[in-house]
């Protein structure tokens, strides 16, 4: 047997041992796979991303309450972002199991909080175990408690946002694609994009990124180039209370827009746009007062003629 056999049965082990949350165990696997082969990168990006978590992780128990404990661990996530970032190259498995370990130990601590029942109707803590049971790969009982989260905050970005990567993950793509739709009109500003799983919204952020956009930039026009690549293509007519809130909404960012500065005015431009989008889709949808789509489309390509090219090809 090749050392590089001993070393990617090593590696498979640890694997196994961190998804049966012994992260030690794993460590240890991965350290004797380096004492064989000094400069292996996979062995090498495991010892280092799990020495972060193992560190951070055993932090929670500064915190008396399961809940806090639950909500400790998923704050981590930003600074290890930042971790990663520092370093060029990473592999996908080690992530992918990092990533289960992570979410089963935060779950741990919540399906805790929910024991006694006292919490069963906290959307916010509903919103945290399905996400939490969508990083450990039960796709099934994420969809569950996200969809419970959403029964009680249907507009909160980051409760829809979640739902819609679920329903990705489990092929239902229309549910997919309406969620994300929704999600972004209501608040690209809360939604965690790195926090997304499905090739869906992968693939869509990825290009957007690809055009330059980044940073908060970067969320504002997912939903702009999402209409214009027909991924959020699932679309729903509105009420007679959403269209007056959405017109509201309109006429206070374009008054908005013309005060902004430079930074403010690149987040607001591609959101009113989003906001044009829908108000054209609501019209032509119900084939009322063409007038208001003819104006709108002007006020697209005044505002950029590269999108309103775009869109009228």
């Amino acid at each position: 047997m090749s050392s590089e056999d001993t070393v990617g049965e090593l590696i498979q082990k640890a694997y196994n041992k961190l998804d049966a949350a012994d992260a030690e165990g794993a460590l240890k696997l991965l350290e004797e796979a380096l004492r064989i082969d000094f400069d292996h990168p996979e062995v090498k990006d495991g010892l280092k991303c799990l020495t972060w978590w193992i560190e951070h992780i055993k932090r929670a128990d500064d915190f008396r309450e399961a809940y806090d404990k639950g909500v400790f661990i998923l704050s981590q996530w930003k600074p290890y972002y930042s971790f990663l970032d520092r370093f060029d190259r990473h592999f996908d498995s080690c992530q992918f199991v990092i990533r289960r370990y992570v979410f089963s130990a935060a779950l741990r601590y919540f399906s805790g909080a929910l024991e006694d029942g006292t919490n069963e109707h906290d959307p916010y803590l509903l919103l945290l175990v399905g996400r939490c049971y969508k990083g450990a790969g039960n796709y099934g009982e994420s969809l569950r408690y996200l969809e419970q989260a959403a029964r009680f905050k249907r507009d909160d970005a980051e409760t829809l946002s979640e739902l819609a990567d679920v329903n990705a993950l489990l092929a239902e793509n229309r549910a997919a694609k309406a969620l994300f739709r929704e999600a972004f009109f209501v608040d690209p500003q809360k939604i965690d994009l790195r926090s997304m799983e499905s090739e869906l919204i992968i693939r869509l952020r990825d290009r957007v990124l690809s055009m330059g956009y980044a940073g908060p930039e970067l969320a504002e026009w997912i939903p702009v180039y999402g209409n214009l690549f027909r991924v959020f293509s699932v679309k729903r007519e509105l009420k007679q209370s959403e269209l007056s809130r959405l017109k509201q909404s309109v006429f206070a960012l374009e008054n908005e827009i013309g005060h902004a500065g430079g930074e403010q005015s690149r987040l607001l431009k591609p959101r009113l746009i989003n906001r044009y989008f829908w108000l054209i889709d609501h019209y032509e949808n119900t084939r009322d007062d063409p007038g208001v789509v003819e104006d709108t489309m002007r006020k697209i390509k005044i505002i950029d003629t590269t999108i309103y090219d775009w869109y009228i090809r």
